[in-house]
């Protein structure tokens, strides 16, 4: 008899608060969220966040992600009636900001929409409706009386080509959505516990804003031109007040060390154009997980002087196919015509499909790079199927596919440098080092439709109750991505006398996206995740914490479940000679 277990439904909430005179913020928290895309694995939840500015004319900045559609409209139509709303601020259009914009103007069709150029035209695509609106840019205002006067900074890339922060002169309230925010989600609105939020700010960093440091610097010197700034109004998390000028100081050490000396990796995407923006941002994850420094550049509207620049000095190119025909065609052939003439048989390259259904085929630009000289790091990235196929079926394995081929790229990149730093460690320290033994194991994952594998040595048990394993991962493994808090995965055994054929099978380069699980024989374990069947035994574990060190996150599981499938076997033992690389 099967038992169906019914899956609790994530608690959703709504809190309100006045933040600042005629100011107050709707705090959707979305309490058990635990991923963002495949490369955003959250430990807090997160919140998506929305303010009301009443003035003589009154304005709402961003609305909130769909899920919230009935508990949203029911909370802001209970602070004011919407058709008395003049002004919404879009401040990006990413769905879990912009999510309840369609359904807002249908209720209240008088509203105007105040937002970037490129957001204006992303709002047209998905409201198929005509609606009152301004487009600003740095340095534009709007007055919404009572002293309330809104500045506008433009701030593109960061992390979405059309954002916009926002600044109330009397309030001293910058509304910067997804900048300086953070995946964390709990009843305190401020940002009074540094220690308990830091980590969660700074991997939001390093997934969402590293790969556009350059455009993070620029933001932040525009912010400078605002005056006194007394809150971070953000679209995610809590709002930055106790702590707001170290947390801005960290946005801009981080972002000056990641673009000092020369970018390695250069990826050129299309805004507005399929999923070129979220492609491109998952393979420049995937990079910086190999602490390679990337930039990002958005090529509708991005200088021919800048395209030059970048082409001809990155290490790396990584190009997203753009339109053939229709709006920006002609700006596109341009750039690509640029990059062609920009770069030499030094770099390396790789490209991929944007899937808005009118793609510049990449098979000639493929064959004019390797022409030049180029080498190609990884298989051109293809897109399967329709547009509504991709959203449905196969976005969350393209994502995995472009964080994985990023990976790639930036371990070709940073190889000189990585067997530089291997030689100058002390030999006899590295000798020592090595003298510290492991054992030898899998790592299998599986989480919904995505799945991969890791050969693992540095392996130890860690505590009795619960009983507990630490692991330590490798920040540039795709398995990373599936062992996130809350996870789950299996830590499978090697025997003595037979782990070569699995380690050999497992240690080999893997194409991006490519199975592999093909031609080993496997069973799957309770929580969904592979169990080798040459394994000695096998451990079912779920991740309850990380620890971020420089090269490698400590991953602590928790043992669910496991059993020895071989009594006789014993398990194999990993001796190296040196300590500073496996």
């Amino acid at each position: 008899m099967v038992m169906l277990v019914e899956k609790a439904q994530p608690r959703l909430t709504i809190a309100t608060e006045v933040i600042a005179e005629d100011t107050q913020a709707i705090r959707c928290l979305d309490w058990d969220r635990d991923r963002f895309d495949i490369e955003f694995g959250l430990q807090n939840g997160t919140t998506y966040n929305s303010f009301l500015i009443r003035g003589e004319k009154i304005a709402l900045v961003d609305t909130s992600h769909a899920k919230f559609r009935e508990q949203y409209f029911a909370i802001l139509t209970g602070l004011i009636d919407p058709k008395e709303i003049d002004y919404l601020i879009v401040s990006h259009t990413e769905p879990d900001h912009s999510g309840l914009v369609k359904d807002l103007l249908e209720l209240a069709p008088q509203i105007t929409v105040v937002a970037s150029k490129v957001a204006i035209q992303f709002l047209e695509g998905f409201t198929h409706s005509a609606f009152e609106r301004i487009q600003v840019k740095s340095g534009d205002t709007l007055d919404l009386g009572k002293g309330h006067v809104i500045s506008f900074v433009s701030a593109p890339n960061l992390h979405w080509p059309d954002t916009i922060l926002s600044y109330d002169c009397q309030t001293q309230a910058l509304f910067t959505c997804d900048v300086f925010g953070m995946h964390y989600c709990s009843d305190h609105t401020y940002d009074e516990n540094l220690k308990a939020i830091e980590a969660d700010y700074h991997f939001y960093y390093e997934c969402l804003m590293g790969p556009n440091a350059r455009s993070v610097l620029s933001a932040i010197k525009r912010m400078e031109t605002l005056g006194e700034i007394t809150t971070i109004c953000t679209g995610h998390g809590p709002l930055l007040r106790h702590n707001l000028k170290e947390l801005v100081r960290r946005y801009q050490v981080w972002s000056e060390n990641q673009t000092q000396g020369e970018t390695a990796v250069a990826v050129f995407y299309f805004s507005d154009y399929g999923y070129s923006d979220r492609l491109s941002q998952a393979i420049a994850h995937g990079v910086t997980k190999t602490g390679v420094a990337v930039e990002m550049l958005d090529l509708r509207t991005a200088d021919v002087h800048e395209v030059r620049v970048l082409a001809s000095e990155a290490a790396g190119i990584v190009l997203g196919s753009p339109p053939i025909s229709g709006p920006g065609a002609d700006v596109a052939e341009a750039a690509i015509g640029t990059i062609k003439a920009s770069v030499h048989k030094k770099q390396v390259f790789g490209l991929f499909e944007s899937g808005g259904g009118n793609d510049l085929s990449i098979y000639p630009l493929q064959n004019a790079f390797k022409e030049l000289g180029l080498k190609q790091i990884f298989p051109s990235i293809q897109i399967k199927g329709s547009s509504s196929d991709v959203e449905t079926r196969y976005i969350a394995s393209l994502l995995q596919q472009c964080d994985e081929a990023g990976t790639d790229m930036g371990q070709q990149v940073g190889l000189k440098k990585a067997i530089k730093q291997m030689k100058s460690l002390d030999s006899e320290l590295d000798k020592a080092l090595g003298r510290i033994s492991g054992g030898l194991y899998i790592i299998t994952a599986k989480k919904d439709d995505l799945s991969s594998a890791m050969l693992a040595s540095w392996v130890s048990q860690a505590s009795f109750e619960p009983f507990g394993v630490t692991i330590a991962v490798a920040k540039d493994r795709a398995i990373e991505t599936l062992m996130q808090v809350g996870d789950t995965f299996v830590l499978n055994v090697l025997a003595e006398d037979n782990y070569q054929g699995l380690m050999k099978h497992f240690l080999k380069r893997f194409a991006p996206g490519a199975d592999r699980f093909a031609g080993v024989k496997t069973q799957p374990a309770k929580n969904g995740s592979p169990i080798l069947s040459e394994a000695v035994a096998y451990l079912e574990c779920q991740v309850a914490t990380r620890m971020d060190l420089s090269d490698h996150w400590i991953v602590y599981a928790t043992v669910e479940d496991g059993r020895v499938s071989n009594p006789d076997a014993s398990p194999a033992v990993h001796h190296r000679k040196v300590g500073n690389h496996y």
